[in-house]
């Protein structure tokens, strides 16, 4: 059967070429960036492993006899997830992979943030010397951590926040509040994880119900001073609502490795700011995250193939 690789950013596909070609199957890599590019050349597919190529609706339409779509991350907001399930093919995501690689780059922007580190370097750049921070800076047992959402990835954030001497808290409504307690971590509902956060992390999956989870309204609510960080989905951040409220000197600062359009305009007020950490969607990246992602894809779409209970479906 044919195992169509629809985009891929890796310098090579041989993971998965070993672990298809193994199991009987044929691999084609495309670089496919447009639906028009997928009608074009992935119709044919038995298999589809999805790295950013948009499978919209129109694209599984048209799929001919495809039996799995298996896309390369945790997020699949790139997929028609009902489109898919009307048809009848299953989508698969890697949900256990990268964990402590995105809690580690999560953690890293938090901790500088919360230290000043981009306010006070740029600030010593222009030749002031000040011994003092340029605001006031809350000791680590004294500063609440919290992480909209509590899943793999949330929870190893506040495992090592934990272990800095930061307090931990999370808000999941998905999650029962004796799960969250369980693990040593205090249970918020929304409207506390707003108030009382002083770090606000964000791991939470991109939908309807959470586009612009972050918005001019819900910054407002945040705690004067207080810190963001976005390494989940660009989506979940109204950006321009961001800006006005780092500007205005709301919010303390803000360290983002996502963006609601990638790459984002470097023109944006945002890139200007000195109370912010950008970073180019780098968080899961590290030497063994990227040949650990492949192997799993691959072996998610050869269960397809062969029938087998799926690792990861999510619809």
């Amino acid at each position: 059967m044919n195992v169509f690789i629809t985009d891929a950013g890796f310098s090579d596909v041989n993971t998965e070429r070993e672990i298809i070609e193994g199991a009987g199957h044929t691999l084609h890599l495309k670089q496919c960036k447009t639906e028009e590019d997928l009608l074009n050349e992935v119709t044919t597919a038995d298999a589809l492993i999805v790295q950013w190529a948009p499978v919209s609706a129109k694209v599984i339409e048209a799929l001919k006899q495809c039996k799995v779509i298996v896309r390369y991350g945790i997020g699949v907001d790139n997929v028609d997830l009902e489109a898919a399930k009307e048809k009848g093919i299953p989508v698969c995501n890697i949900p256990d992979y990268c964990i402590e690689e995105v809690a580690d780059h999560a953690l890293s922007m938090a901790f500088a943030l919360s230290r000043q580190l981009p306010q006070t370097t740029a600030r010593l750049r222009t030749g002031e010397w000040k011994i003092t921070p340029p605001a006031p800076i809350l000791p680590t047992a004294q500063t609440l951590f919290a992480t909209a959402g509590f899943g793999r990835i949330a929870q190893m954030v506040l495992s090592k926040a934990k272990a800095l001497g930061f307090n931990v808290a999370a808000c999941d409504p998905y999650c029962p509040e004796e799960v969250i307690r369980e693990k040593g971590v205090q249970s918020l509902n929304s409207e506390e994880l707003f108030q009382k956060a002083d770090i606000l992390s964000l791991h939470l999956p991109l939908t309807k119900e959470t586009h612009y989870y972050i918005n001019k309204t819900t910054l407002a609510q945040m705690k004067q001073g207080s810190i963001l960080v976005n390494t989940s989905r660009g989506g979940l951040v109204d950006i321009d609502a961001l800006s006005t409220s780092l500007e205005n000197h709301h919010l303390g600062g803000a360290g983002l490795d996502v963006f609601s359009e990638e790459p984002p305009e470097v023109s944006h007020p945002l890139f200007s700011s000195n109370k912010v950490i950008l970073t180019s969607h780098t968080a899961w990246n590290s030497t063994a995250s990227v040949p650990k992602l492949q192997k799993l894809a691959a072996e998610e779409a050869i269960r397809g193939l062969s029938g087998d209970t799926f690792k990861n479906k999510v619809n």
